[in-house]
């Protein structure tokens, strides 16, 4: 939390592969979020997830710190950090226990977790999320809440995501460097999710994809918990790659061109529209059709939908997404790709942007803040866990008490 005796702060940090992202949340006194500061810098020094130069992420996340603390008018000294990248993967697994009581208590919960995540995992790697997706106890499954049910014994599913130590490393300490501490490595896709997928989605089954610069990052939820998580270490850049060879413009100009002009589907553009196109080495500009634009793009992002697609066809998830897909992140944002990605996988897609937030919400308003503002309703919800640990070590502590007091009053 941020130094503020008085204020409950989240603060969440994203450091994409072309932008960086800060957001400052308070816990209301009703338990919701609200963005009270936000920071946003390009980033520089990173690729498709990865740290390429310590020195220029760490000047990007200080400025974007700074921006953010002077929004907030706080002091930032910790945060919950996105990760991405192709190194990090996803298994799942099993776990059984006996019931020690005649029902289920939370320590029986935690043991048949901790027997779950018990596998072994190799000395390069780092286990970032261990979820439970349901339990079974004697022969009944499918159970989603355990505590209070009767058996002998109990099984939990549950799905793990690791990643690369090293990289996890290098990303702990750009964040160090600016003298921050970073309370937890949330994976950015599932960080996501937890901005922009609803109860009812996760429940019927919904592929999220994080569509950024570097990489997209998937999470897939079937019967309201998490299946698969991966990572595809292609995105937006090609995009932008493919537009500044085609038309001979410098990369900076390309990704002009293709925020402002480009549509990823080239029947909605007409033949009549043209743009400019900066060349290179100082030659004049040259006026090209919007249209030849569209048709260098539309081959790129059918590219992006098939490795989409190959993903869940090859996790055995591709028809239990009943809701279809939720696209976030900057690459999502072209015109034209909810219709083009409809014709490709043939389900409903829509855009999503965050959702639950009050205070400064124009600000987080946008598919590129839903890992930022999902990283807040993460730190919410373990701020949530933590009180009601604490509440329930009170209450054991009280009864205790008491009944010491009146041990000692009897005697």
């Amino acid at each position: 939390m941020a130094k503020v005796t008085d204020r409950k702060l989240v603060v969440g940090l994203d450091i994409g592969t072309s932008k960086i992202s800060v957001a400052v949340g308070e816990i209301t006194p009703e338990g919701k979020m609200s963005i009270v500061g936000v920071g946003n810098q390009p980033s520089r020094g990173m690729d498709k997830g990865g740290v390429n130069d310590l020195n220029l992420v760490i000047q990007s996340i200080q400025r974007a710190v700074n921006e953010a603390e002077l929004m907030a008018d706080c002091n930032i000294s910790s945060i919950y950090l996105g990760i991405s990248g192709k190194h990090i993967s996803c298994q799942n697994e099993n776990g059984m226990v006996p019931i020690n009581d005649k029902e289920v208590v939370q320590e029986d919960v935690d043991n048949v977790i901790h027997t779950a995540r018990s596998v072994p995992i190799a000395a390069e790697r780092l286990m970032l999320h261990v979820l439970p997706q349901e339990y079974t106890i004697d022969c009944q499954d499918g159970i989603k809440s355990p505590i209070g049910m009767s058996g002998v014994r109990m099984e939990a599913k549950v799905h793990i995501v690791t990643c690369a130590n090293d990289m996890a490393k290098n990303l702990v300490k750009c964040v160090e460097r600016c003298d921050l501490k970073a309370d937890q490595l949330i994976f950015s896709a599932l960080a996501s999710s937890y901005a922009v997928v609803t109860d009812d989605e996760k429940e019927l089954g919904i592929c999220v994809v994080d569509m950024g610069a570097g990489t997209m990052d998937l999470a897939v939820f079937t019967g309201g918990a998490l299946r698969h998580t991966a990572v595809i270490p292609v995105a937006g850049n090609q995009v932008t790659s493919d537009i500044a060879k085609i038309f001979r413009t410098p990369l900076s100009h390309a990704e002009d061109i293709k925020v402002k002009y480009a549509c990823a589907l080239r029947q909605m553009v007409s033949m009549e529209e043209s743009i400019e196109v900066p060349s290179v080495g100082g030659r004049p500009a040259r006026s090209m059709s919007r249209h030849t634009l569209s048709e260098v793009v539309e081959p790129r992002y059918h590219e992006l939908f098939e490795l989409i697609q190959e993903e869940l066809r090859e996790c055995g998830l591709e028809d239990q997404i009943a809701a279809g897909y939720v696209f976030t992140g900057g690459t999502s944002k072209m015109e034209g790709v909810v219709e083009f990605a409809e014709e490709v996988f043939q389900m409903p897609v829509r855009i999503a942007k965050p959702l639950e937030v009050e205070g400064l919400k124009e600000y987080v308003n946008d598919p590129t803040y839903a890992t930022v503002v999902g990283l807040l309703h993460y730190g919410l919800q373990a701020a949530d866990n933590e009180e009601s640990k604490k509440k329930s070590t009170e209450t054991m502590t009280g009864m205790l008490s008491r009944l010491s007091a009146w041990f000692k009053g009897e005697f």
